[in-house]
């Protein structure tokens, strides 16, 4: 190999190594950015919640005006009607508990997390 070569070959390794630490640098820049920015808690930890009785949520036992109790807690899924994977046997319990359903075996594992964000309240008495 030629000293010409030998140096295109050390200048094109040392160019390599230069953009990969630089390259590098600026994704650990970035991730460092990403780590010191505030995590925001989902908005139904910050709410306050009411108490409700069962004769209150017994009420709400329509397609139009939803609710339903889970494990003592009261969830107004009235926007959630529409789009429930099961259609509309999600109104089978609105107005009580629902519970026994909502634990059913059609239900993934994960589906207490994802009405959440349809919580209201607590069962009062």
């Amino acid at each position: 190999m030629s000293s010409d070569s030998t140096a295109i070959v050390i200048g094109t390794i040392a160019a390599v190594l230069l953009v990969f630490f630089i390259l590098r640098s600026k994704s650990n820049n970035a991730l460092n950015e990403l780590k010191d920015v505030p995590k925001k808690k989902p908005e139904y930890l910050n709410r306050e919640y009411k108490k409700y009785t069962r004769a209150e949520v017994a009420k709400h036992n329509t397609e139009e005006d939803a609710w339903f109790i889970v494990k003592n807690k009261v969830y107004n899924i009235t926007e959630y009607v529409e789009d429930h994977p099961g259609g509309l046997s999600i109104l089978n319990d609105v107005g009580g508990d629902a519970t026994e359903g909502f634990y059913g075996p059609q239900h993934p594992p994960t589906v207490a997390e994802h009405i959440l964000e349809y919580l209201i309240g607590e069962l009062e008495d």
